[in-house]
């Protein structure tokens, strides 16, 4: 695929060769800038143009996840919206990987497979070899529970949870502390690094109550604003994160490792393109 930029800003994409009565499968996280979402449009549509048999939009990072609500008032339902976009364009069906919100899956009717990093992920955690009297799974907030109880869960160790409040966006402030962390080396999971306010207070108040260390995990590494400053100085001892985001060179440092879900994307391709269980990659 060509990408070019005009003089004015605006985008313009063709595909190189052939690709008439063939299944495309287009990679490109939402994360942005626009002009992220705005590539695949494009070429979403210039594929439906080129007469391809069906298109697949690979989609690492959903972007606008977040937005899955209307929170309050005069705003809009971004999630939701993305994906009317992406439908229109012609999409016949989307990969992702870890959603903020599962049911965002529900809000369209093309077929929509949510991956998971654990399938990537959780052979890095087991070489720490924890057991229940010496590891803990700590969600950082709610939203997060769900998939650390499930990382906990594989593991075999223990489990807590931490009651967080959000007074202004892109700020949190922990509030309770459900489970006991004293002595344990600690697992922070979320799905997502953004300003790494979350991930850091959660890494300071396990060391506050006793943790002999902290190992923080996420799937998407966003990593905006002061992240990196904030990462550095947090009591956290390895950050481990997938590459559904491209991490730039100045936001590498010393505590970040990257694992690579390439091969999960290349699974489920791979059973999508042949007409087998996608669900079953999962066991």
């Amino acid at each position: 695929i060509e990408l070019n930029t005009f003089s004015d800003g605006e985008l313009r994409v063709a595909f190189k060769e052939n690709i008439r009565g063939e299944d495309v499968f287009l990679v490109q996280s939402t994360n942005p800038p626009a002009e992220n979402l705005m590539e695949l449009l494009l070429m979403l549509d210039a594929a439906k143009r080129a007469s391809a048999k069906t298109v697949t939009a690979v989609i690492p990072y959903y972007g606008y996840s977040r937005q899955d609500r209307k929170d309050q008032p005069r705003v809009p339902i971004s999630a939701r919206m993305i994906l009317d976009l992406i439908k229109s364009a012609g999409v016949d069906r989307m990969i992702t990987m870890d959603l903020h919100s599962p049911q965002i899956q529900g809000f369209t009717n093309v077929p929509f497979d949510n991956l998971y990093s654990r399938i990537a992920l959780f052979s890095r955690l087991q070489e720490y070899n924890l057991d229940a009297s010496s590891g803990v799974v700590l969600a950082p907030d709610i939203g997060s529970a769900k998939m650390s109880q499930s990382y906990a869960k594989k593991l075999g160790i223990g489990f807590a949870l931490i009651d967080k409040r959000r007074p202004t966006h892109n700020v949190a402030e922990v509030v309770n502390l459900i489970g006991d962390l004293n002595n344990k080396h600690v697992i922070i999971i979320d799905d997502m690094i953004d300003t790494a306010g979350t991930i850091c207070n959660a890494s300071q108040t396990a060391m506050d109550n006793g943790a002999k260390s902290v190992i923080a995990v996420c799937t998407h590494p966003v990593l905006s604003g002061p992240a990196i400053s904030r990462l550095k100085e947090a009591p956290i001892k390895k950050i481990i994160v997938s590459d559904t985001l491209n991490i730039s060179e100045d936001k590498i440092f010393n505590k970040l490792e990257i694992i690579s879900v390439a091969h999960v994307f290349a699974e489920a391709i791979k059973r999508i393109n042949k007409g087998d269980s996608v669900s079953e990659l999962f066991k």
